[in-house]
């Protein structure tokens, strides 16, 4: 029997050709599995490189294996990076690489002179919020409602597509804090959002969807109320069951400070 062949060292790099940006449409198709109509067309991956964004793809050999797409923003007076879409391929998952993609962005947006990264990620989504949160450091101040629409992504499971705005701010004593020891620094819990376990086995059927809804519906009036109260998503758990929970407190303003880049 011949040995299996050896996987090949995971290249992480930013991505400037038409057809780079043609595998980065394929696999997006794989990924969501959605509709011609809601895929990101090649032409906004060529706009997003032209305009101060970027694309960066993880390979392994000539293997796109994950990818994330990102374009410049602006609001008041503050300019970041909107981070639209990460993807990695199924069988590369939890082994750490959407993580290193995105620390690969955070070091390529710093020398592009930005401070601030967001991405808008699904609040039912648990694995997706661990990661944001408690392996990336980011906070949560506010929240859209149905911003998609309808989708046709099976992994939505026909729910609308609320959203919370992940604020990644790259240099701040938070971030920092976060690399260099393992964990965020401490927080006083003032609020709990939980997210149950069951949530994806829900969705997936017709009969059980409902409950989804409810799940959906009731944390989206209490992220609502908690932001109006000057709540932010700090610290994620997570229980043997597989259940979610998003801890709310109050922000420290001093944690946001931006630290010379080390």
């Amino acid at each position: 029997m011949e040995p299996a062949p050896k996987s090949q060292p995971i290249e992480i790099k930013t991505l400037h050709a038409v057809e780079q940006f043609r595998e980065c449409v394929d696999l997006q198709r794989d990924v969501w599995n959605f509709a011609e109509v809601d895929l990101v067309p090649i032409r906004m991956f060529v706009v997003a490189e032209k305009v101060g964004g970027h694309i960066i793809g993880a390979y392994e050999g000539d293997a796109l294996v994950g990818f994330a797409l990102a374009v410049p923003g602006v609001r008041g007076n503050q300019s970041y990076l909107h981070s639209h879409m990460l993807a990695v391929r199924a069988d590369y998952r939890n082994r750490g690489l959407g993580r290193s993609i995105k620390l690969f962005q955070r070091e390529h947006a710093m020398k592009q002179g930005f401070d601030l990264i967001e991405w808008t990620f699904d609040p039912l989504e648990i694995k997706n919020s661990h990661l944001n949160i408690e392996r990336l450091g980011v906070i949560v101040r506010r929240y859209n409602i149905n911003q998609y629409g309808i989708t046709s992504s099976p992994l939505q499971g026909g729910l609308q597509t609320d959203r919370l705005i992940a604020e990644w701010w790259l240099q701040s004593r938070r971030v920092q804090t976060l690399l260099r020891s393992g964990s965020h620094p401490p927080i006083t819990v003032d609020e709990v959002i939980e997210v149950p376990g069951a949530i994806y086995a829900w969705k997936a059927t017709d009969a059980d969807r409902p409950r989804a809804v409810q799940v959906q519906l009731e944390n989206r009036e209490k992220f609502l109320k908690a932001f109006h109260n000057s709540l932010a998503v700090l610290g994620y758990e997570r229980d043997g069951n597989g259940s979610g929970r998003f801890l709310l407190g109050h922000w420290d303003e001093d944690w946001n400070l931006v630290e010379p880049h080390a």
